[in-house]
């Protein structure tokens, strides 16, 4: 394709950048690694342990940095624990040889980020991270830093994802509003919708018997991160329940899992991610994985609104949430054209038309009640 289009890419165009030489991989893709808006990544076939973060800097690529900061090198062959509070680098089995006008961006897996699996994608001599710059041509690394529980991963294991685009994408105040007026993309009548849709904190609870969300436990089992379906929610979770003054006090060395108030709909023709952080609204993050793919939410697949489950972790100092507070921004951004197949019906996606949900690792909470 000589003459790449402006946009957000769709399944089709990833897989005539892969056709274009432009993803290059070590092993065939997976069948499902494409998805509407976005490619996972996988893990390859060995990780480091480092002494800390790092950018390698316009002046360095990863492997040096790597070769200066590591402790030792783990095989992820045949799987291996990533305990909590440590440092990982881990070369991918994608790497990119992208057109001039083509960038990349990364964001962690809605499960990774559910999991409080912090990662950020890395590129050689890059200023920032999760950022691939146009016209990139190398190899690709992962920061992989569980926060919470010990986790098993292998090679091949999917944490990440990117999102390639060219060209601005994302509306303007002016643009969200016409889109808005079109197509309603939250279903709550006092929601501001200017900058991007304005979304609150649920902490009533209503219609879920008063659960508002879950509070991670310390010193839990392993979580092996390609297993769906396998762990009981009370071994690794404490439930919260609403109390008579609908509040909650976010504590600095917890993790949460919590939902927004509004649902909120992406159509088709477009994608959308949440701001981690907007310190206007107080000093905690409250989503890892900020990727909502086109047709999250959308009644034509299956959504009719789905609320936002938030991954929240307070910065350094205790901080109360009120119910219907408001707690971050969801962003739009233009497809280049509409993806084939739309996140939810078509695809089976874990957390359509979800409210209040944990990571796909988990058995149902109302089936352990």
């Amino acid at each position: 394709m000589p003459n790449w289009p402006d946009g957000i890419y769709s399944s089709q165009l990833i897989e005539h950048l892969r056709a274009a030489g432009s993803i290059l991989v070590d092993s065939p893709l997976d069948e499902d690694q494409i998805q509407p808006a976005s490619l996972d990544m996988r893990l390859g076939s060995k990780a480091f342990r480092v002494r800390s973060s790092f950018l390698p800097g316009p002046n360095h690529t990863v492997a040096e940095r790597i070769d200066e900061l590591k402790l030792h090198e783990i095989d992820l062959s045949e799987g291996a624990v990533l305990e909590r509070g440590c440092v990982y680098l881990v070369p991918l089995l994608e790497s990119f040889d992208l057109p001039d006008t083509v960038g990349a961006s990364a964001n962690p897996k809605s499960s990774t980020g559910r999991l409080d699996i912090f990662t950020r994608m890395i590129c050689n001599n890059a200023r920032s991270f999760d950022s691939v710059p146009e016209g990139y041509c190398g190899p690709l690394y992962l920061e992989v830093s569980p926060r919470t529980f010990p986790v098993l991963v292998r090679t091949g294991s999917r944490l990440t994802q990117v999102r390639f685009r060219k060209g601005i994408t994302r509306l303007t105040v002016a643009e969200h509003k016409k889109l808005h007026d079109e197509q309603p993309l939250v279903f709550n009548p006092n929601t501001e919708v200017a900058d991007g849709v304005s979304l609150s904190i649920d902490l009533e609870g209503k219609g879920r018997k008063g659960l508002i969300g879950f509070r991670s436990k310390r010193h839990t089992a392993v979580v092996d991160v390609d297993k769906k379906n396998a762990l009981d929610v009370l071994d690794f979770w404490d439930p919260m329940f609403t109390g008579k003054r609908h509040d909650l006090i976010l504590d600095p060395d917890e993790f949460y899992i919590l939902v927004s108030r509004e649902s909120v709909c992406v159509p088709p023709d477009f994608a959308a991610e949440m701001l981690p952080f907007d310190h206007t609204v107080g000093e905690f993050r409250v989503h890892y994985a900020g990727f909502f793919d086109p047709g999250f939410g959308h009644d034509g697949a299956g959504g009719a609104g789905s609320r936002a489950v938030l991954e929240v972790r307070s910065h350094e100092v205790p901080f109360m949430l009120d119910h219907g507070q408001t707690i971050g921004r969801l962003l739009y951004e233009r497809m280049a054209e509409r993806p084939r197949m739309l996140y939810g019906a078509d695809l089976g996606s874990n957390y359509q038309a979800q409210s209040l949900k944990l990571s796909k690792h988990f058995k149902p909470f109302n089936e352990q009640a």
